[in-house]
């Protein structure tokens, strides 16, 4: 796992170890990140999953990288854009030109992200991948640049690769639901720009990625990831505020598109997701409530621009 110490990286290689132990323990399991976040990297040793320390940048320290069959490539750059756009043009597009190279002959799942597609209007149920990409900033675009490195590499090598265009992953720590949950929560004005969104829970997306290492193929398997119900933002206010025993303030007002995917494709490739909305929110509720820690990076749903 290339990347693995961000938001869903420890998860996703926590459950890749549970499944290798209940199957006997025989794989090897490598967690390769930085490791900026504090604990991440203790927590995936005590679970039994072989870390590593590497600046994906850095061709030769990638070169010594363990070989592998199986590779899931999480690494990449959204926050931050607008103040360092080089940066973020280096970790989605170069880092995935030297890990495609250096992995060339395994199978590759690649995490993506709706934002390669325009905004579609809400009733049209969410932007297909046989749709035409319009990404919409400098995030966007190099993230579709992302994809195009390893369709190339895919093309040369013959490399089986899988791309997962992931669309708001949820976590009690982070995302949409707990960007506005914590807006209600704390008497702030819930912004309605952009007034739909699809949600999925964190370990439902990370089941379908390890999924579709057994669907790479050259030319990539491409695959919307997300929730499959199209959620009205001033709606999950409300249903927070009823949990929460507090009236929604709102601003702005509803826009007749939205960065929607529809998740058909996903749903006949794969089992439907097994977290309801509902559970969601009454997790993330109770979480809040309760004073659990947040990550404090905020998704920044609202931005129809496309400036991260």
């Amino acid at each position: 796992m290339l990347g693995a110490g961000g938001k869903m990286g420890p998860t996703l290689a926590r459950m890749v170890a549970r499944a290798s132990a209940a199957a006997g323990g025989t794989r090897r399991i490598y967690a390769v990140s930085r490791f900026s976040l504090a604990g991440a990297e203790r927590a995936l040793r005590t679970a039994g999953v072989d870390t590593l320390r590497c600046d994906l940048l850095d061709r030769e320290a990638v070169a010594r990288l363990p070989d592998a069959p199986n590779v899931v490539f999480m690494a990449g750059q959204k926050f931050g854009t607008a103040d360092a756009p080089a940066t973020t043009w280096a970790m989605n597009t170069v880092v995935p030109a030297i890990c495609a190279d250096r992995y060339r002959s395994a199978r590759i799942v690649v995490f993506s992200t709706g934002n390669v597609y325009p905004l579609t209007p809400v009733a049209a149920g969410g932007a297909r991948e046989s749709d035409a990409v319009g990404p919409v900033g400098e995030y966007a675009i190099s993230a579709l640049g992302r994809e195009r490195v390893f369709e190339f590499y895919s093309a040369r090598h013959g490399t089986r690769v899988a791309i997962v265009r992931l669309n708001y992953a949820i976590d009690l720590r982070y995302g949409v639901l707990a960007d506005i949950a914590l807006r209600v929560y704390r008497d702030q004005p819930v912004p309605l720009a952009m007034g739909h969104v699809n949600v999925i829970w964190q370990g439902d997306a990370n089941r379908i990625a390890i999924e579709c290492l057994a669907r790479a193929e050259t030319p990539p398997f491409v695959v919307n990831v997300t929730g499959v119900e199209t959620l009205a933002v001033r709606d999950i206010a409300q249903r927070f505020g009823h949990r929460f025993d507090k009236r929604p303030r709102f601003s702005g007002t509803e826009s007749a598109d939205a960065l929607l995917s529809n998740t058909e494709r996903m749903r006949d490739a794969f089992r439907a997701p097994e977290v309801s909305i509902e559970a969601m929110m009454d997790w993330i509720a109770a979480w809040i409530q309760q004073g659990g820690a947040m990550l404090n990076k905020p998704t920044h749903f609202e931005e129809r621009a496309g400036r991260f």
